[in-house]
């Protein structure tokens, strides 16, 4: 069985995974900025054995997932919004001195595009995208099994590049990228309500404001996948994160989107469609870092 760890800002999930992506047992507790790396360590260390006595089987390895910039390269965590105090832990060595088998690091949205390509919404594509709309918007890229890493192994952020050089500024440095434009808070900016899910719900009702700011958001969302399709041209992108529950509410813009933005590529055969792993994708995006940084790193 493979050990699975997803480190998220809010919180940690810990399971014990099969070779076909089935969940033997899994533990989640809170983390948090308050959160040391110590007592982080420990809480990890702790899941992990317990799920291991649960489930019962022979621990071949452990994959983690991690929010935030990380070396995959050494397995050395990078600096963290939500966890400051993490920066420089070289948690790939602290789990194999722990646990005496081989671990392996990447980003979350890496990891989780390692976990559809294998068992959801990307089997059998030779070029992947996994692109995640929620709080931020992150993504991976896959291409011919295997993730597509920057200079010095860096994961490329997707979620900004910019869409529009005039639009709000970020924390990223730049003005108008795509996640300051479409992600769930900027949803709900656009339609002056608490929530990106209250301006969905609204746009279900009838309400006019809600209803444009939906429109603007297929809008913004079409731009970055067109983009994605023009730089790329992937068999598949597949959709997770909260605000793609109501992609319903945006198809038509983007597809409208799609077809004035992409005249050059064979965009209709680039098939957009919603992840399948909902909430074990993360844990099963761990699991396969670990499968992948195996076969690659014999």
């Amino acid at each position: 069985m493979i050990g699975a760890v997803d480190i998220g800002g809010t919180k940690i999930a810990v399971g014990m995974l099969d070779r076909s992506g089935r969940i033997l047992a899994r533990r989640e507790r809170p983390s948090g900025s308050e959160l040391p790396v110590e007592r982080g360590l420990a809480l990890i260390f702790s899941m992990l054995h317990e799920t291991a006595d649960e489930a019962g089987g022979e621990l071949e390895g452990i994959g983690v997932g991690c929010t935030g910039p990380v070396d995959p390269l050494t397995g050395t965590l990078g600096r963290i919004q939500f966890l400051p105090g993490w920066q420089g832990c070289r948690l790939t060595s602290e789990l194999q001195n722990e646990f005496v088998v081989t671990a392996f690091l990447e980003n979350d949205a890496d990891a989780a595009a390692l976990g559809e390509l294998a068992w959801g919404a990307g089997r059998d594509a030779k070029r992947f995208i996994y692109v995640t709309v929620s709080t931020g918007i992150g993504g991976g890229l896959v291409f011919d099994g295997r993730l597509y890493r920057g200079v010095d192994g860096s994961h490329p952020e997707i979620g900004h590049h910019v869409i529009d050089p005039s639009g709000p500024h970020c924390f990223c440095g730049a003005h108008g990228c795509w996640e300051t434009l479409a992600s769930g808070p900027a949803l709900a900016e656009h339609g002056r309500r608490s929530s990106a899910l209250e301006v969905c719900q609204a746009a279900e009702a009838g309400d006019p404001s809600a209803r444009r700011a939906v429109e603007l958001e297929g809008w913004y969302l079409g731009l970055g996948f067109a983009n994605l399709i023009n730089l790329f041209v992937p068999d598949v992108i597949a959709l997770g994160g909260g605000v793609m529950r109501s992609r319903h509410l945006f198809w038509e813009r983007i597809q409208l989107t799609l077809r004035e933005n992409c005249g050059l590529v064979p965009f209709e055969k680039t098939a957009l469609v919603p992840a399948q792993l909902g909430p074990n994708a993360a844990l099963a995006g761990a699991a396969q870092v670990w499968i992948k940084g195996s076969q690659f790193n014999d």
